[in-house]
């Protein structure tokens, strides 16, 4: 690969991406462009403009840019309408960011005449194949770099050399080895590494940072009412609110009752196993609302194939396929499940669970008159089901018939 000339970064403003930022400039002398995401992760981000600055970066090569409501708009919410989970548990919070990220920067790319990409990505993990298959997926021609597959900096201390030699600020918390990796956006926390590593030690409880421990949730239980519109959140206790609105108000409810942790060993993509410990207080409500909805909402045919295509949605997902044919594909199956699933769902939120106790809806397929155990007026004939049973049945006799007389 020819060397860049101008390259777009992943730019956090932590010690890592900044030891890049130098890396870039050294290595291959090439201009670079920062791009630095607001997704919710509750850190301040103006202060990555300044050490940005500090490394030499032209102020017009600084971008750092607010994208929550699109974050939850046009990613958590389609992934949501699929109750996507990852092998059967994870809720995709870090995978579903990655796409976002990539496509602001292939266009940041584009829009400054860069000819490269740059993450900072380890070459161990998902992350790396995340960013990249989005990358080519939306500009085939983009270059991308990412050092931790070429450089020689593969210990801390020489993380922590590089830095001094180049005068780049190091936190007194960054001089030793962190207890463990943290990744947050709007929908989670995931956290892992270090302290985490040997999966047969329990987590300690300082891992968690959104959610207090379920034992010391509030004894009180607490009702809420999260209404949809074609598979969407739009409003929670009657007032609407924003995609983004509403994933920061359900995490800070589902924060509150210490609902929405997970400790899970999960297969990468790349072969190995991983333990992560996440927090997904907002996306663990949304989810029990969504499902509630669609209890009453969705055809029986319909929710069971949905059901069915779900982890093979989620795993495109988390193995980095969201602008995949396939992926749009069952996007938009999943889209047309969803014309119907409008309503509310009443849930009561109580030391780590959210739990559906109501819902209702102008769209409902529930039909009292025909479960009813009252008088059904004639909305249901109980004698139709003996020729229902005995048709279901009749394969089933014939197997039971023939393996009878095979026996005698």
């Amino acid at each position: 690969m020819s060397a860049p000339k101008k390259v777009v970064l992943a730019y956090s403003g932590g010690l890592d991406t900044s030891i890049i930022l130098k890396w870039l400039q050294t290595e291959y002398g090439c201009e670079v462009v920062t791009f630095t995401a607001d997704l919710g992760q509750g850190e301040e981000l103006e202060p990555a403009r300044a050490k940005a600055e500090m490394l030499g970066i032209k102020p017009e090569n600084i971008h750092i840019e607010d994208i929550r409501e699109e974050f939850v708009r046009d990613f958590v919410f389609p992934m949501f309408r699929a109750n996507a989970l990852y092998e059967g548990l994870y809720l995709l919070g870090t995978s579903i960011a990655r796409p976002l990220i990539s496509k602001r920067l292939v266009e940041i790319a584009a829009e400054c005449g860069a000819d490269a990409v740059s993450h900072g990505a380890t070459g161990k993990g998902n992350d790396q194949v995340r960013f990249e298959l989005a990358a080519y997926a939306l500009n085939p021609d983009i270059k991308v770099i990412a050092p931790w597959r070429e450089w020689d900096l593969s210990s801390r201390t020489k993380l922590l050399e590089f830095a001094e030699a180049n005068q780049i600020p190091i936190a007194k918390d960054k001089r030793g080895e962190a207890p463990f990796s943290v990744d947050a956006n709007l929908l989670h926390t995931s956290s892992e590494g270090k302290v985490l590593e040997d999966p047969k030690d329990e987590a300690p409880d300082y891992v968690y940072q959104r959610t207090v421990n379920p034992e010391d949730a509030p004894d009180t239980p607490e009702m809420i009412e999260v209404t949809f519109e074609r598979g969407d959140a739009v409003a929670i206790n009657g007032e609407e609110m924003s995609p983004a609105s509403i994933l920061t108000k359900l995490n800070e409810l589902g924060g509150k009752h210490g609902i929405g942790r997970l400790d899970l060993v999960e297969n990468r993509f790349v072969g190995m196993k991983s333990r992560g410990v996440y927090e997904t207080p907002g996306g663990t409500v949304l989810l029990e609302a969504h499902r509630g909805i669609e209890q009453i909402t969705l055809d029986s045919g319909a929710g069971h194939l949905k059901d069915s295509i779900m982890p093979r949605y989620a795993e495109l997902i988390y193995n980095g396929f969201w602008f995949s044919p396939e992926r749009e594909m069952l996007q938009a199956l999943i889209d047309k499940s969803q014309e119907h699933v409008s309503g509310t769902v009443r849930l009561k939120l109580y030391k780590g669970s959210a739990r559906t106790v109501a819902r209702w809806s102008d769209h409902s397929l529930y039909s009292e008159a025909h479960v009813t155990f009252e008088e059904d007026a004639g909305a249901y004939d109980q004698t139709d089901a003996q020729g229902f049973i005995q048709l279901n049945a009749l394969r089933l006799k014939l197997l039971a018939a023939r393996n009878r007389r095979l026996k005698s």
